[in-house]
């Protein structure tokens, strides 16, 4: 069976989409077919969509399509794998289980190419030389281009070729690997640039365009619509990812995603695939969020980002009745850094942010993002729902660089009931590994927490918010709860809140 990876590389292409006109039934007389002349056709898209109801993209391309550039850049790969008995096939650094092993695979272990830009090739050899390709886009006339971090990764030269055929040795002058988002500079004056829109405006279903190098062949252009907005993906936590169905393969990584007012509103990084080539689903970075990396980069060389000292999951309807809520909304605090911001304001496991000074957080993969675009030192006013009802809380936000430090919890007793759990106090070594003060080890699961999936070895904190002490007063809990609990329970080195039908 195929497993499905995220392949970073950026999407740009042009496909002219034809949409033929249709007549009502019973009417006998067909008008005829449109005809677009050249003055339409050099419209931007939605100029020329209002008039023919065709989206031509042919005078998108032909003005911004210059601005648009390919990326060459030469690596030098460092074998960081151990080779077993110190000869045969390189091992990956990572699980074959894990959804990106063959992602790494093709793109990492076999081929020349790091970043999912590579072709074809044997397995990697210390200091070999090899290079990947990419794409770009000028933001400026004076020579700074935007493009993805994983393009430019261990580059020792970089080459930018312009649709001019004029080429230009380029500086790396910054990179965030989080954002993947890289400026480079060219020595160059008068030269071609972007508009830049606001990714904000923007809806489901709006028709883009794409303009790349997918594999190697420049200025390619493709369009689709918008699939999602605010896309959350693993290992993603701070960027709200547009989803589109643009067609993107390796090598357009690092290109621009156009609207139909030919402005730039993301760049194309990543592809859902399970072969490594486009089936649908690409992802692009929303280009105010890349705006405020590139400032950075220019300013300072590094990238600035809020922390508060939380981890948050969703929300679901058993959970939002658990807490006393009508609807599931919010970011569910499921730990607290014991030393971060959030546990100096108060916050606690078990709250739900609605809020962060003003705006709402409708779901989990909302507060990443808002939180790591506030500047460090300042003011948060979080709104938070706790004890069926909200409370207002003051975070002085910290810098994420800060060290993470999860606050857990530890157990007690046994118990059979409605839960259907078999529940004991923690041992002091089992405390003094997992830094827990309280909670309960559950030996043995069934019924309703089987059903939700709860599993030998997973130690319940709390009980709908309220923490758990001992087996007598889980169990008095129980009792008094009604068809459904959110249980906080600690799994390996994580927390997390699990809805649980009692029936």
């Amino acid at each position: 069976m195929n497993t499905k990876v995220l392949s970073r590389s950026a999407v740009a292409a042009a496909v002219v989409v034809a949409l033929s006109a249709g007549y009502v039934a019973g009417h006998r007389d067909v008008p005829p077919p449109q005809v677009i002349t050249q003055a339409q056709a050099a419209m931007m898209p939605a100029e020329a969509a209002a008039k023919t109801g065709i989206p031509d993209f042919s005078g998108l391309v032909e003005t911004y399509g210059p601005a648009v550039v390919n990326i060459s850049a030469k690596h030098v790969v460092k074998q960081t794998a151990m080779r077993s008995g110190g000869s045969g096939p390189q091992q990956l650094p990572i699980d074959p289980s894990d959804p990106f092993y063959q992602f790494f695979k093709h793109f990492y272990g076999g081929a020349p190419g790091m970043g999912g830009d590579g072709g074809s090739g044997g397995g990697m050899q210390p200091d070999t030389p090899s290079a990947s390709l990419g794409s770009g886009f000028i933001i400026s006339a004076d020579g700074y281009i935007l493009t993805n971090a994983h393009v430019v990764d261990g580059a020792n030269v970089v080459t930018v070729k312009l649709t001019d055929k004029r080429e230009f040795k380029a500086k790396v002058v910054g990179a965030d690997k989080q954002s993947d988002v890289a400026v480079l500079k060219i020595d160059a004056k008068d030269l071609p640039t972007v508009k830049i829109g606001d990714p904000r405006q923007s809806k489901v279903g709006q028709w883009v365009v794409a303009i790349g190098s997918p594999y190697g062949f420049d200025n390619t252009v493709t369009s689709g619509i918008i699939s999602a907005k605010s896309r959350s993906l693993p290992d993603e936590n701070y960027t709200p990812f547009i989803q589109t169905d643009v067609p993107v393969n390796p090598g357009n990584s690092g290109g621009p995603l156009f609207n139909l007012q030919g402005e730039v509103i993301g760049i194309n990084s990543m592809i859902y695939s399970q072969t490594g080539g486009f089936q649908g689903l690409s992802f692009a970075i929303p280009i105010n969020e890349a705006i405020k990396v590139k400032d950075d980069l220019v300013k300072t060389g590094h990238v600035s980002r809020g922390r508060l000292g939380v981890a948050v999951q969703s929300m679901n309807q058993t959970l939002a009745n658990s807490f006393g809520m009508d609807k599931p909304h919010g970011a569910l605090v499921s730990s607290v850094d014991a030393s971060g911001p959030a546990a100096k304001a108060g916050l606690k496991a078990g709250d739900v942010i609605l809020s962060v000074n003003g705006e709402a957080v409708d779901d989990s993969s909302d507060l990443p993002s808002l939180i790591a675009g506030m500047k460090p030192g300042t003011k948060a006013d979080i709104q938070v729902w706790r004890d069926k009802g909200t409370k207002s809380l003051t975070a002085t936000i910290g810098a994420l660089g800060d060290a993470k430090v999860a606050s857990n919890e530890a157990p007690q007793s046994q118990m059979q009931g409605r839960l259907g759990v078999a529940v004991r106090p923690l041992t002091p070594e089992e405390k003094s590994n997992d830094s827990l003060d309280h909670g309960l080890l559950v030996e043995q699961a069934g019924g309703a927490a089987a059903n939700a999936g709860v599993q030998p070895g997973d130690v319940i904190l709390a009980v709908n918010g309220r923490a758990v002490a001992n087996a007598d007063q889980l169990k008095q809990m129980i009792s008094k709860a009604g068809n459904s609990i959110a249980l906080l329970i600690q799994r390996d080195d994580a927390q997390i809140f699990v809805p649980v039908d009692l029936g």
